[in-house]
């Protein structure tokens, strides 16, 4: 399989766990602030980091599920930095899927651009670097937001959000 059918045969299965979750929670996940699905992404990450590390767990749900929440968490990300907050927190699904296919589309065609010019290196890269990156980006996207996405030469939060994105999807298709 290509790395573009790889990766968009793993955002499929992220947008049915999406749409699984939407059906039990409807759209709860809108009345979080970019800030606190951030900190949601960080949770998730650092338990990854601390399976990696311990190489044991105590939780049976495996670090699988949790790089599917990343990808899931980040395009929540992106549709909040696009809707107004004060607008109606109940979104309809049809409404959030299709703002959910708009932001995996556009990180697929990122994906694509740079996928191009880094010749596939992410699949030369330890899954645990992987991670490290992840956790970085989050890092950096608290920056931001604690300085009033105020930026002198960096890329801003929805860089960060799709690069999150991709890795996360890239780590899916090597396990």
């Amino acid at each position: 399989m290509t790395t573009e059918e790889s990766f968009k045969k793993i955002l499929a299965e992220c947008r049915a766990v999406f749409e699984m979750k939407m059906h039990d929670y409807g759209t709860s996940w809108r009345v979080l602030r970019p800030s606190s699905i951030t900190d949601q992404i960080f949770i998730k990450a650092s338990r990854i980091r601390n399976i990696q590390e311990k190489q044991a767990q105590k939780i049976e749900e495996g670090i699988r599920n949790e790089f599917i929440a990343i990808v899931n968490y980040s395009i929540m990300a992106l549709v909040q930095l696009e809707l107004p907050q004060n607008e109606d927190w109940d979104l309809p699904c049809e409404k959030a899927l299709a703002l959910y296919d708009n932001y995996a589309e556009k990180a697929f065609l990122l994906m694509d651009k740079k996928n191009h010019d880094y010749g596939e290196a992410w699949r030369q890269m330890r899954i645990s670097s992987i991670t490290d990156i992840i956790l970085q980006k989050i890092m950096r996207v608290k920056q931001i937001e604690d300085n009033d996405e105020k930026l002198l030469a960096s890329e801003g939060l929805a860089a960060n959000y799709y690069d999150m994105l991709n890795y996360a999807v890239f780590v899916l298709i090597r396990i």
